[in-house]
Protein backbone atom coordinates (compact mmCIF):
# COMPACT_ATOMS: atom_id res chain seq x y z
CA UNK A 1 0.00 0.00 0.00
CA UNK A 2 1.15 3.16 -0.89
CA UNK A 3 1.42 6.25 1.18
CA UNK A 4 -0.16 10.03 0.27
CA UNK A 5 1.52 12.74 1.20
CA UNK A 6 -0.45 15.18 2.63
CA UNK A 7 0.43 18.72 4.09
CA UNK A 8 -1.69 20.70 6.74
CA UNK A 9 -1.20 23.97 7.74
CA UNK A 10 -1.55 24.76 11.40
CA UNK A 11 -1.37 28.52 12.83
CA UNK A 12 -0.98 29.89 16.63
CA UNK A 13 -4.09 31.59 17.83
CA UNK A 14 -2.31 31.83 20.79
CA UNK A 15 1.64 32.24 21.59
CA UNK A 16 1.89 29.39 24.03
CA UNK A 17 -0.31 26.84 21.87
CA UNK A 18 1.80 23.61 20.99
CA UNK A 19 1.63 22.79 17.39
CA UNK A 20 0.58 19.11 17.36
CA UNK A 21 3.22 16.13 17.55
CA UNK A 22 3.57 12.73 16.61
CA UNK A 23 4.10 9.80 19.56
CA UNK A 24 5.66 7.76 17.31
CA UNK A 25 6.96 7.80 13.57
CA UNK A 26 3.76 5.39 12.57
CA UNK A 27 1.36 6.85 14.93
CA UNK A 28 -1.71 7.64 12.72
CA UNK A 29 -2.78 10.63 14.91
CA UNK A 30 -1.29 14.01 16.04
CA UNK A 31 -1.25 14.73 19.68
CA UNK A 32 -3.26 17.99 20.46
CA UNK A 33 -2.67 20.03 23.51
CA UNK A 34 -4.58 22.08 26.11
CA UNK A 35 -3.76 25.58 25.50
CA UNK A 36 -5.21 26.15 29.36
CA UNK A 37 -6.07 24.16 32.72
CA UNK A 38 -9.87 22.96 32.19
CA UNK A 39 -12.17 21.51 34.51
CA UNK A 40 -14.66 19.20 32.72
CA UNK A 41 -17.30 18.13 35.19
CA UNK A 42 -18.69 15.24 35.91
CA UNK A 43 -21.58 14.20 32.84
CA UNK A 44 -20.98 17.78 31.39
CA UNK A 45 -19.54 18.39 28.34
CA UNK A 46 -16.77 21.29 27.99
CA UNK A 47 -14.53 22.46 25.11
CA UNK A 48 -10.87 22.34 25.96
CA UNK A 49 -9.04 25.28 23.75
CA UNK A 50 -6.04 23.93 21.60
CA UNK A 51 -5.20 27.56 20.71
CA UNK A 52 -4.56 26.24 17.00
CA UNK A 53 -6.32 26.97 13.54
CA UNK A 54 -5.88 24.88 10.65
CA UNK A 55 -6.26 24.75 6.79
CA UNK A 56 -6.75 21.32 5.68
CA UNK A 57 -6.59 20.86 2.09
CA UNK A 58 -10.28 20.53 -0.11
CA UNK A 59 -11.48 16.75 -0.35
CA UNK A 60 -9.71 15.97 3.29
CA UNK A 61 -11.22 16.08 6.94
CA UNK A 62 -9.69 16.24 9.99
CA UNK A 63 -11.05 13.61 12.84
CA UNK A 64 -10.77 14.36 16.50
CA UNK A 65 -10.51 11.52 18.86
CA UNK A 66 -10.04 10.63 22.31
CA UNK A 67 -6.83 9.26 23.72
CA UNK A 68 -7.04 6.63 25.02
CA UNK A 69 -4.91 6.89 28.14
CA UNK A 70 -7.40 9.67 29.61
CA UNK A 71 -10.19 7.12 28.01
CA UNK A 72 -8.70 4.70 30.56
CA UNK A 73 -9.43 7.45 33.32
CA UNK A 74 -12.85 8.16 32.28
CA UNK A 75 -12.72 11.19 30.06
CA UNK A 76 -14.37 10.75 26.56
CA UNK A 77 -15.45 12.45 23.94
CA UNK A 78 -19.55 12.75 23.87
CA UNK A 79 -19.57 12.83 20.39
CA UNK A 80 -16.96 9.97 19.83
CA UNK A 81 -15.22 11.58 17.00
CA UNK A 82 -15.19 15.16 16.06
CA UNK A 83 -15.14 16.31 12.40
CA UNK A 84 -12.97 18.94 11.55
CA UNK A 85 -14.21 19.97 7.97
CA UNK A 86 -11.44 21.54 4.97
CA UNK A 87 -13.44 25.28 4.92
CA UNK A 88 -13.45 25.49 8.81
CA UNK A 89 -10.94 28.39 10.01
CA UNK A 90 -11.77 28.52 13.67
CA UNK A 91 -9.84 27.45 16.56
CA UNK A 92 -9.54 23.73 17.11
CA UNK A 93 -11.43 22.59 20.14
CA UNK A 94 -11.95 19.41 22.08
CA UNK A 95 -15.22 18.40 23.45
CA UNK A 96 -15.32 16.59 26.46
CA UNK A 97 -17.31 14.88 28.76
CA UNK A 98 -15.86 13.04 32.53
CA UNK A 99 -17.80 9.73 33.64
CA UNK A 100 -14.76 9.06 36.17
CA UNK A 101 -15.03 8.67 39.04
CA UNK A 102 -15.37 11.70 41.10
CA UNK A 103 -17.16 15.41 40.83
CA UNK A 104 -14.63 16.75 37.86
CA UNK A 105 -11.52 15.83 36.15
CA UNK A 106 -8.75 18.43 35.54
CA UNK A 107 -7.07 18.98 32.23
CA UNK A 108 -3.91 20.44 32.85
CA UNK A 109 -2.41 23.16 30.46
CA UNK A 110 -0.74 21.73 27.95
CA UNK A 111 -1.75 18.28 28.55
CA UNK A 112 -2.02 15.87 25.27
CA UNK A 113 -6.01 15.79 25.18
CA UNK A 114 -7.06 14.59 22.32
CA UNK A 115 -5.34 13.25 18.31
CA UNK A 116 -6.03 14.66 15.06
CA UNK A 117 -5.95 12.04 11.89
CA UNK A 118 -6.76 13.10 8.35
CA UNK A 119 -8.89 11.11 5.84
CA UNK A 120 -9.82 11.56 2.44
CA UNK A 121 -13.17 12.74 1.99
CA UNK A 122 -14.61 11.45 -1.45
CA UNK A 123 -17.15 13.57 -3.59
CA UNK A 124 -20.75 12.07 -3.31
CA UNK A 125 -23.72 12.17 -5.76
CA UNK A 126 -26.99 11.72 -3.90
CA UNK A 127 -29.36 9.51 -6.15
CA UNK A 128 -33.11 9.70 -5.05
CA UNK A 129 -34.67 6.29 -6.23
CA UNK A 130 -37.37 3.75 -4.75
CA UNK A 131 -37.10 1.24 -1.80
CA UNK A 132 -37.43 -1.71 -4.32
CA UNK A 133 -34.19 -0.60 -6.35
CA UNK A 134 -31.98 -0.56 -3.33
CA UNK A 135 -31.86 -4.63 -3.74
CA UNK A 136 -31.96 -6.82 -0.65
CA UNK A 137 -29.47 -8.31 1.77
CA UNK A 138 -29.26 -11.37 4.43
CA UNK A 139 -29.74 -8.65 7.19
CA UNK A 140 -32.61 -6.28 5.39
CA UNK A 141 -33.49 -3.94 8.14
CA UNK A 142 -31.63 -5.66 11.13
CA UNK A 143 -30.38 -2.77 13.21
CA UNK A 144 -28.97 -2.23 16.42
CA UNK A 145 -27.46 -5.24 17.47
CA UNK A 146 -29.11 -7.61 15.09
CA UNK A 147 -25.93 -8.72 13.33
CA UNK A 148 -23.88 -9.75 17.13
CA UNK A 149 -24.67 -12.69 19.39
CA UNK A 150 -24.47 -12.30 22.79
Amino acid sequence: MSRVDLTVEFAKLHPEASMPTQGSAQAAGWDLYALEETVVKRHQSSLIRTGLATAIPEGWEGQIRCRSSLGKKGMIMPNGLGTIDSDYRGELMVLATWIGEGDSFTVAKGERVAQMLFAPVPKVTMVETSVESLGTTSRGEGGFGSTGKF
